[in-house]
């Protein structure tokens, strides 16, 4: 289907289904982004590597390419067809997930990793531009909590493919199976999706020239609503994507569970536990901005604030059902923020700078989240190593918690603005 015109409607059953499918294609770029971390033992043992060397190849790496290229991609998103642009992402990542598994050296995987990284560039900031294009902004977060979804469900079929098939198979055939079925995902994509108006939303028939990308930058950082929200993301998600990465390794060197184990195991906490709370953070959001705008933000504050001592204990827990019991709390809460700030991004960004803004966003958080996080619980498990042993692990992921706490003060601050703005009506 080509691109389609203003005058296009967009049917009830129409948008539900561009939704549906933009969820199945974030919850395949979470399998092949995170299913690397549910193998990181045995691909250490493969390789003979390093925490270190494990945390670039979950984070740094990784969230370099992507988070780069997703800036020019995303400018392509905001002046060219954005359905066709998922299209290819879609099948770049699955394509090189699939060469993981043929990597015989170290540096071969990396270079595959990158290669997953360049694909999945292209795929988010064009998926919440369409998002925005179709729903209103009083369902916004509804709409982006739902596509947040693809983040646990991706987690969740990424631990339990990695987790069990290593043990049936080895860990590369994990990566060929978790990588095929997105290059199917990809012609379905192309084929059966339409996409929507510019602006459709909001009612805005003529859509202005997409600006420069220094543009774009300049009016986000003039913006503090946009500034605090932007610092606060990368922050909250500094801590989040080092326990996603290092949860499993936690729990398998510390507490002897197996791949299978601890995947299915992490699965059900962050699959299911952490769907609901993404869900319901963009639900309850969009409901109680109803007393105030302020307070949409502020949920991902009280969120915080229930995530903070229940990570504590997982990660201090010497017995492994406690510690289990514990960590449902941060894999529940972790991507409270994603529905609810993405949202509030889309709302205060003009609608020519979505995408960009989005890809900035992005940029930014994956930088100091996806890549600095992982990387960071490494580094510091590889310096406590011979004084702690295997227990390194767990000082390195219980560092990252501070962060949550100054990413909370910004997403405070947020919600200040918020209000402001509103009772100034500007």
């Amino acid at each position: 289907m080509s691109e389609t015109t203003s005058e296009t409607t967009i049917t009830k059953r129409q948008r539900s289904y561009t939704l549906f499918l933009l969820v199945v294609v974030f919850t395949s770029s979470h399998v092949d982004r995170q299913i690397v971390a549910i193998l990181q033992e045995p691909i250490k043992e493969a390789f003979q590597i390093s925490d270190t060397q494990l945390g670039l190849l979950t984070g740094v790496m990784f969230a370099l390419f992507y988070a780069t290229l997703g800036m020019p991609m995303a400018m392509w998103a905001d002046r060219r067809n954005r359905r066709n642009l998922i299209t290819f992402s879609i099948s770049l990542w699955s394509a090189m997930t699939a060469l993981c598994g043929a990597a015989l050296q170290f540096w071969q995987l990396l270079i595959a990793r990158i290669g997953v990284g360049v694909g999945e560039a292209g795929s988010n900031p064009p998926s919440h531009s369409i998002i925005s294009d179709l729903y209103p902004p009083a369902e916004r977060a509804t709409a982006m909590a739902i596509f947040g979804l693809g983040v646990n469900f991706g987690i969740m079929l990424g631990y339990l493919i990695g987790g069990w098939v290593n043990e049936w198979v080895g860990w590369r055939w994990a990566f060929v199976i978790a990588g095929v079925p997105g290059l199917l995902i990809a012609v379905v994509v192309r084929f059966t999706m339409t996409e929507p108006p510019r602006g459709y939303s909001d009612g805005i028939t003529e859509k202005p020239p997409a600006p420069p990308f220094w543009s774009v930058a300049r009016a986000m950082w003039q913006s503090s609503t946009i500034r605090h929200l932007v610092i606060a993301n990368s922050l909250i998600s500094f801590a989040g994507y080092a326990g996603v990465a290092w949860a499993p390794v936690y729990f398998q060197r510390v507490h002897g569970l197996s791949t299978g184990e601890s995947g299915t195991l992490l699965a059900l906490a962050i699959g299911i536990g952490g769907g609901l709370g993404t869900f319901f953070a963009g639900v309850i959001a969009d409901k109680v901005s109803k007393i105030s705008e302020g307070a949409r933000a502020w949920v991902v504050v009280g969120a915080t604030a229930i995530y903070l001592p229940m990570g504590y204990f997982a990660f201090i827990s010497e017995d492994v059902t406690a510690a289990l019991m514990w960590f449902i709390g941060p894999a529940a809460l972790g991507g409270a923020y994603i529905g609810v700030n993405f949202a509030i991004l889309q709302s205060q960004a003009p609608l020519e700078m979505r995408s960009v803004a989005a890809a900035i966003n992005l940029f930014i958080l994956n930088i100091i989240g996806l890549g600095l996080g992982p990387l960071t619980v490494g580094a510091i498990s590889d310096y406590m190593e011979p004084s702690t042993g295997i227990d390194s692990i767990r000082y390195g992921l219980m560092a990252t918690l501070l962060f949550m706490v100054w990413g909370a003060a910004h997403q405070y601050r947020v919600g200040q603005l918020l209000n402001k703005t509103n009772n100034n009506g500007v």
